[in-house]
Parts: C-alpha cells; structure tokens; sequence
C-alpha cells in the first residue's frame, strides 16, 4: 500500500485488509514522502504490518519498494484510500488457484464519494465490471484499463518477470497492463464486486498530467504498435477528432493508416490527413490490416459491434475498439 497524505482515509484502508477473512498476509505500508502524520497516527499497529520509506520518488518506486521486500507467492496492490471488502484477498487467491493459466487477478468494484457519485463514474463502474473473463479483457484492452490497479493480485513471478511498475509519460498502472498483455498474459476478475474504491478530487487521476487524455491515448497507439504488432494497413473507423488523433499518434509509431471509415454522409468520398473516407461497408469487408474503431459516443460501439458481427466480423481479430 503506496501512502502520500492519506489523511483521514488511511485508517479505513489499512483495517479494510487487516480485517480480511484471509489472515496469512502481510501489510507493507510504503511511506512515499508523507507529511499529514497520518502513519504514524495508527497508533499499535498489528505485527502484520511493515513500515516502509520510500522518500516520496513516486508510486511506481513506493509499489517497486513494497514488492522488493515482500514475502508473498500472491502480492495484492492496494491504495490508501479504498476499502478493500473483507473476502477480497480469499476470493483472489482461491480464483488464481482455480485459473492457473491467469497472471493477474483484478475484481470488480463499487465507486463511492462523499460528495455522490456522478453518471459518468457509474456508466465507467459499470462498465469495468463487465469485462471479467480473460477474453472480454483482452478486447477492452485499448478503451480503457479494464483492471483497476488498486485491486489488482498478482502471481510474484509475474511481477518479476514485468519488472514491476515503470515511470512512462502516461499512467503506471495501465503501462504495466499493456506490457502484460503484449506479452500475452491472461487477466480475468471473480465475480463479486470486491473493492469499495474511493472517488474524491486528491486522486492522482484528476491531480498529475500523466492521466489526461492525450496520455492516455499515446499509451494505447504505442502499444497497439509495439504490443500487439499492429503496423500495417490499418483502416479507422472515425474521421472526427479522435479518429484522427489516432491516425497521428498511430504513424508516430511507424504504423500505416490505409483510410476512414465514416456515418456522416457528408464526409464520406472526402479525404482527411490525406487518406480517402469510405463508407461502413468498407470496414464490413476490410481484409488488408485490423479495424481500428475510434468511436466514443455511448451506445455507438454496440452498434457497430453489431453490424461488423452480422458482417461476419471477428472483434479482436478482425476489429478492435479504442476510445
């Protein structure tokens, strides 16, 4: 558990674990440069518990400093200001058991506020929650991080073998699922909801540029490049602003953009970045790379999904949604 000023929240995070139905664990609190005294306010700590210091170089060196010392076959990621519910650790640990074949085990959540939580938030919650078995993860992969890190379990192998959580330009969390993933590592989530994960404005994603948009999307055409070996005659779906920040960031790469595809009559027979726009039925017979579909309006992707499916169509190997 990475700790920066968790203030009033950390006493809940660390009985949360304590509390666990699974006991054989151990808790390493990794002190990253706190100045609230809100550690040493625990008071008597259980002797499950470890100090760290990490001298504030960042979450990525607090996590890399708690694994280094760690014990465990299973290291469970947690943060400071989430709940984690009492059968977290047990239901983990009995699903990799159950799931030899799957590296990381996230779990599915409940987004809670103080201040309530918004419609966006909860279509987001619900949407994570949906993409559990290793499949449904592996074609979530570039909309967003289907695996929230703060309830991730890992097999200690796997983490050695990723080297731990790197310091890239966009967020150390989703950086560390996509090296996993482009090295074909299977991640699924059991099926109750497992982490009460907080939303408040202090958080890292609403505080450190390496979360915004354009970092993330950077994030995504680097590794659809250079992970999954997307690199020629790609064709996107989308000739707005996304489709062709997309076109950039994907070239950037070294990856070729064959065309558009677009809805909008209007668009359609023209070109953009240079490259002709063509109508849907050229992505329903498309043979020449991966569809890459960079459509965010809610409800859009399912009928595209839809109409690519009824084309014959195969997500993940024939198209692939980003957002």
């Amino acid at each position: 558990m990475p700790v920066r000023d968790a203030g009033p929240f950390l006493q809940a995070a660390v009985d949360s674990i304590l509390s666990q139905d699974h006991a054989d664990l151990e808790l390493l609190l990794v002190d990253d440069g706190s100045t609230d005294g809100a550690i040493g306010a625990l008071g008597g700590l259980d002797p499950r518990v470890r100090v760290l210091p990490s001298r504030g170089r960042g979450v990525s060196a607090a996590f890399n400093t708690g694994f280094a010392a760690s014990r465990g076959a299973l290291v469970a990621r947690m943060d400071a200001d989430d709940i984690a519910l009492p059968a977290r650790l047990s239901t983990q640990c009995a699903y990799l058991d159950e799931n030899p074949d799957v590296a990381i085990a996230g779990c599915r959540v409940e987004l809670f506020s103080e201040a309530g939580i918004a419609a966006g938030n909860r279509h987001y919650q619900d949407w994570l929650n949906r993409q559990c078995s290793p499949a449904q993860i592996r074609r979530a992969m570039f909309v967003e991080s289907p695996i929230p890190n703060p309830g991730a379990c890992f097999r200690r192998g796997v983490l050695t073998s990723l080297g731990g959580y790197a310091e890239p330009d966009w967020p150390e969390d989703y950086d560390l699922f996509l090296r996993a993933d482009a090295l074909g590592m299977r991640m699924g989530k059991p099926a109750p909801v497992l982490l009460r994960w907080r939303e408040h404005a202090r958080r890292l994603t609403h505080t450190d540029p390496r979360y915004g948009r354009q970092a993330f999307q950077r994030a995504k055409a680097h590794y659809l490049v250079h992970g999954r070996g997307l690199r020629e005659g790609l064709l996107l779906w989308g000739a707005g602003p996304t489709g062709r920040d997309f076109h950039d960031l994907l070239t950037a790469e070294g990856a070729t953009v064959s065309g558009f595809v677009e809805v909008h009559p209007r668009r359609i027979g023209g070109r953009k970045r240079g490259l002709p726009v063509w109508d849907t039925q050229r992505a329903a017979t498309w043979t020449g790379g991966m569809v890459i579909v960079a459509v965010g309006a809610r409800g859009a992707r399912a009928e595209i999904r839809a109409f690519l499916d009824e084309a014959g169509r195969t997500e993940g190997s024939d198209y692939l949604f980003v957002a």
